[in-house]
């Protein structure tokens, strides 16, 4: 079952939930989140299983475990800062079920497009067993939850990296990447801002770059200036 861990920030109004990706846990999110409690922001930062069910399972039970830690900290208004398949989980959460006090968004390294790494690696012996069934939802065929899932509708900056340090799986890829996602999978329809960093998608989230460009869009929905 996921849990979350609830910090109450200074500015109780305004709650930040954060969402890790595949394989990883609550601690790949835990410089962001502190970063963000020094600003003020209560944060829930979401735990989640994420190898044991596909998107449409994993989506309610992550989604959902965040905003209902920050409405118990007094939210008025719920934002979140997503990494990888996170953001594919509030995507498709936000279609079935929208959150009706949404805030402003973060992506980092999301497949939006999905990635040709699962399209090229699905059949090799393990990678079934490693990505779990949402893994291997996140291909860019006409199946995937990616190509399934329309423009977004909330405020939203998108941060794609360029640090690849997996020459085989960047390989893979059609352009820059970060050596699991390409820059341009990164982008969706209906985003406000785009922004690209030299950081690899296991460790972007704890650029000061990305981290300094988070709060800049979560203050006022745009990277300008945070660099």
């Amino acid at each position: 079952m996921p849990r979350a861990e609830l910090v109450a920030g200074s500015q109780p109004a305004d709650c930040v939930v954060l969402l890790h990706g595949l394989n990883r846990s609550w601690r790949a999110m835990d410089k962001m989140a502190k970063a963000l409690q020094a600003e003020g922001y209560s944060t829930a930062n979401v735990d989640y299983p994420s190898q044991s069910a596909t998107v449409e399972g994993l989506a309610p039970m992550a989604v959902d475990t965040g905003v209902e830690e920050c409405h118990r900290a007094g939210a008025e208004r719920v934002h979140f800062v997503t990494h990888s398949l996170g953001g594919i989980l509030l995507r498709y959460r936000q279609e079935q079920s929208p959150i009706d006090d949404l805030g402003r968004v973060v992506m980092l390294g999301p497949p939006n497009q999905g990635s040709e790494v699962i399209d090229r690696t699905r059949t090799w012996p393990g990678v079934r067993w490693l990505s779990g069934a949402a893994g291997m939802q996140l291909g860019t065929d006409a199946d995937s939850i990616p190509a399934q899932l329309g423009p977004v509708d909330f405020e939203l900056g998108v941060i794609a990296g360029v640090g690849s340090i997996n020459p085989l799986m960047s390989a893979m890829l059609p352009d820059y990447d970060d050596g699991k996602v390409g820059v341009e999978s990164t982008r969706v329809e209906g985003m406000d801002d785009f922004m690209i960093v030299g950081a690899n998608h296991h460790d972007i989230m704890n650029s000061g770059t990305v981290i300094r460009a988070t709060l800049a869009f979560l203050d006022r929905g745009s990277f300008a200036g945070s660099r």
